[in-house]
């Protein structure tokens, strides 16, 4: 039976990948002082759309559904509506950070896929130098999965100064427009901004850095500049860039990897409330597809020849170790199967003749070699 266009189990390595990765970024959140949390996957369709403007196209891509009471429910398309119930009443600054699976009703073409496994942290009360530390954090990771990437950012307010300058009045649209310059042809990215009246828009983001200098939100940028800096990272000014939700406030980002299209990361900030909040967050599924780590589980094959219970004795101790350990009951050469399908690396012996002198040996799938290791009751197995 295939799945549902746009969804896919994960096995094998792709599922090990996936699962370091989430570890990875929890391990990372916590670090920072990040606090877990978890929310329904269902929520009334009012509530996931509050805050969004109805032409934002992760709005126009929910996946609806109805209970038996008729009530009109959605699946979450990400985590950062649900902030404004959960860091209700909390001491600011809030920080939490959440994984989980978003869903998308969209077209499925290229790394995109209608459910995600996101991974978001984000501070509710925060200021500038809340966002230096968040970019800061997902620089972690991305040096722990030795993703080559680059963060670009640009200031929602600064777009507003300079849609007002030039008189463009269809301010949310033309924003839109403009942010699919890294997906669309430039030509066809002029005609959508013709048809607004805001074709200056591509002239003006073609400029120097120093042009913008003249605007008062450009600030906002240096100063998140700076305290980067301290972290020691890097950001690059992009004047297109607006991310395509409406609910941004100031500055945003993306993080892009010259290995795929799309964006890796992306965030910004935002109101919650009376209270600006500032995020990021990443799909699992797009930091496979990126990351250049090795997944190298090491894992022993304990094979039982007829000798069950010193095998599973042996396994026992292993595990006590810290070893990743199983037994396979069944001939040898299923055995080496069996290892080599599960990406085994090492088969261990456990025969009369093995249990009688003590000796065991252990075989390398990957180099062929053999050797021979005393066990004994008590005493640590060295591999």
């Amino acid at each position: 039976m295939e799945t549902v266009k746009g969804f896919k189990d994960k096995t094998g390595k792709e599922a090990q990948a996936a699962q370091l990765i989430q570890e990875i970024a929890k391990q990372t959140f916590e670090k920072y002082n990040y606090n877990y949390v978890e929310t329904p996957i269902i929520e009334y369709e009012e509530f996931v759309k509050s805050g969004s403007d109805e032409g934002d196209d992760a709005i126009s891509e929910i996946f609806k559904l109805t209970d038996k009471g008729n009530r009109k429910l959605a699946l979450r398309y990400e985590f950062t509506f649900q902030l404004k119930r959960i860091a209700n009443m909390q001491k600011l600054p809030f920080k939490r950070f959440q994984i989980g699976p978003v869903f998308r009703d969209e077209p499925v073409k290229g790394n995109r896929v209608r459910q995600l496994t996101q991974c978001d942290i984000d501070t509710v009360g925060a200021k500038v130098k809340d966002q230096a530390e968040i970019l800061a954090a997902f620089q972690e990771i991305l040096t722990a999965l030795k993703i080559d990437s680059t963060i670009y950012v640009n200031n929602r307010k600064l777009l507003n100064e300079i849609l007002d300058e030039y008189n463009i009045e269809n301010k949310i649209e033309a924003i839109r427009e403009l942010d699919k310059l890294d997906k669309l042809p430039e030509e066809e990215v002029r005609e959508n901004l013709e048809n607004l009246g805001a074709e200056k828009l591509l002239e003006v983001v073609k400029q120097p850095r120093e042009y913008f200098k003249k605007y008062p939100s450009y600030a906002e940028i240096e100063e998140l500049e700076k305290y980067c800096s301290y972290y020691g990272i890097k950001i690059k000014f992009l004047p297109s860039l607006s991310r395509g939700l409406s609910y941004y406030t100031g500055n945003v980002w993306e993080i892009k990897s010259p290995k795929i299209k799309e964006t890796i990361c992306g965030g910004g900030t935002y109101m919650i409330g009376n209270n600006v909040g500032t995020g990021i967050s990443f799909s699992i599924e797009r930091m496979i597809a990126v990351s250049n780590i090795l997944i190298d589980i090491k894992r022993i094959l304990v094979v039982s020849l007829n000798e069950d219970k010193k095998a599973i004795q042996i396994s026992n101790q292993l595990r006590k170790q810290g070893e990743n350990a199983s037994v396979f009951f069944g001939k040898p050469n299923k055995a080496f199967d069996y290892a080599e399908a599960y990406n085994i690396k090492k088969i261990l012996f456990v025969g009369k003749k093995e249990c009688e002198t003590k000796k065991f040996k252990i075989k390398d799938i990957n180099t062929g070699k053999e050797i021979t290791i005393t066990i004994e009751k008590k005493k640590k197995i060295k591999l």
